[in-house]
């Protein structure tokens, strides 16, 4: 049955078949081929995505394409210059710290690169050339389903089901704003190195002042609703609608950009990332319960336990499994098909939850910006017209920072659970 799934999937991936339908038909060949009830199959697909949980995936992308639409961006650009004041590679500097900001609204990287893209590239581009610019976009991006509230964060904990997402939200504060001075650091040293113009006016105080004043309601967003989830105001869920609710006010009454012709637009966009994350877990859901039937995941936990018994040893291997797989599937398909295989296995070694789902979660997304098949590769080549090649080439000393910061939390566990802990989870 695993044999039959497994090249399955090999073909019909290497084909060309949208990943949910891939996984799909594979996991039916296998049930043929391990002459499982059929009948058995459609009940588990929709006890899969019948999940209050999974909801919040829909909301929280409309309130991100809700606020991409009110035209935000302009004003987490005008708050980032004002503190970033004039200095060498200023503009890349602006764009990490827009994108931070911007993470705490959005919760996925591809609506990161989109904004970002459309707004920050033609001057970046203009200050360092296209090449230069694509590749920080497409780094910053990443912080997107790090920083709270990720949609990867919400696919990991029900996939695994033995996870808080309140508690996994805030578990990716701290290395989110770690990668996001790593990525300034490299940001600084590229443009010295490569001797980039100064841009930026002088740091000033009542600008700032000014910028904050502008920007506040942008940032009282994810501090509304993350800080309602983890105090137990309200599930994540819930937060996802008050998160809309408030898009809406901001839009309309605020920033007053928003129209109501924008949102059949950011409903479809809503539907069609509901769509695609469902059915991978619809799909999905079929595998998982082949491997179950096969015993799969005690056969992987006694082979593993045969390894090594160390907790760290495990982390590494799981690290460079994930590493490989990101090289080649894409992020969501990862999570469903392998969260819940090892998320029992960690377990096993005595690993928290919190800390194993962020390591899986923030090693699928790196997977975004890792060539051959990074998402956000193809996102940013586009919409820059900058040839692949030319990107990956331009884009390996953020990649490499990124891993550093992952390599780090990794064994460096306090990093992820120190907040948690701090709030209770």
């Amino acid at each position: 049955m695993i044999l039959a799934i497994a090249i399955g999937f090999v073909v019909l991936g290497g084909l060309g078949m949208p990943l949910a339908f891939a996984i799909g038909l594979s996991a039916l060949a296998g049930a043929v081929v391990g002459d499982l009830p059929l009948s058995l199959l459609p009940g588990k697909m929709v006890h899969s995505i019948d999940s209050f949980p999974l909801m919040a995936i829909p909301l929280f992308a409309l309130a991100g394409q809700l606020m991409i639409n009110g035209q935000i961006m302009d004003r987490l650009i005008d708050f980032a210059n004002s503190i970033v004041g004039r200095i060498r590679g200023g503009l890349a500097h602006v764009t990490v710290i827009a994108a931070l900001i911007l993470s705490g609204v959005s919760g996925t990287a591809v609506a990161d690169a989109t904004a970002l893209g459309g707004t920050i590239v033609p001057a970046l581009s203009k200050a360092y050339g296209r090449p230069f610019a694509a590749s920080v976009v497409g780094a910053a991006a990443n912080l997107g389903p790090i920083i709270p509230p990720s949609a990867a964060f919400i696919v990991y904990a029900v996939m695994a089901g033995n996870v808080s997402i309140g508690g996994l939200f805030i578990s990716g504060i701290v290395p989110g704003i770690l990668l996001a001075s790593g990525l300034m650091a490299m940001c600084s040293y590229l443009a010295h190195r490569r001797n980039y113009p100064y841009t930026g006016e002088p740091i000033d105080l009542g600008n700032i002042w000014l910028q904050t004043k502008r920007s506040f309601v942008v940032f009282m967003m994810p501090i509304v609703v993350v800080g309602g989830i983890t105090a137990g105001a309200f599930t994540a869920t819930e937060g996802a609608a008050i998160g809309v609710v408030y898009a809406l006010v901001v839009g309309f009454f605020i920033t007053r950009k928003l129209r109501v012709s924008h949102l059949p637009g950011a409903l479809l966009n809503a539907g069609i990332v509901t769509a695609i994350v469902g059915a991978l877990i619809a799909f999905a859901s079929m595998v998982t319960y082949i491997f179950s039937v096969a015993l799969l995941p005690q056969q992987l936990t006694e082979l593993l336990r045969g390894l090594t018994q160390n907790p760290y040893a495990f982390v590494l291997l799981v690290n460079l499994l994930l590493l490989i797989c990101g090289m080649f599937i894409e992020a969501n398909a990862i999570l469903v098909m392998l969260a819940p295989l090892l998320a029992p296995m960690a377990s096993s070694y005595g690993i928290d939850p919190i800390y194993f789902g962020f390591l899986f979660s923030m090693n699928v997304v790196l997977g975004g910006i890792t060539p051959p098949v990074g998402i956000i590769l193809f996102v940013m080549s586009a919409m820059t017209r900058v040839p692949m090649t030319t990107l990956i080439a331009n884009i390996w000393p953020f990649i490499i920072v990124s891993y550093g910061v992952l390599f780090l939390v990794s064994f460096v566990p306090p990093l992820v659970l120190f907040l948690p802990k701090a709030f209770g989870w």
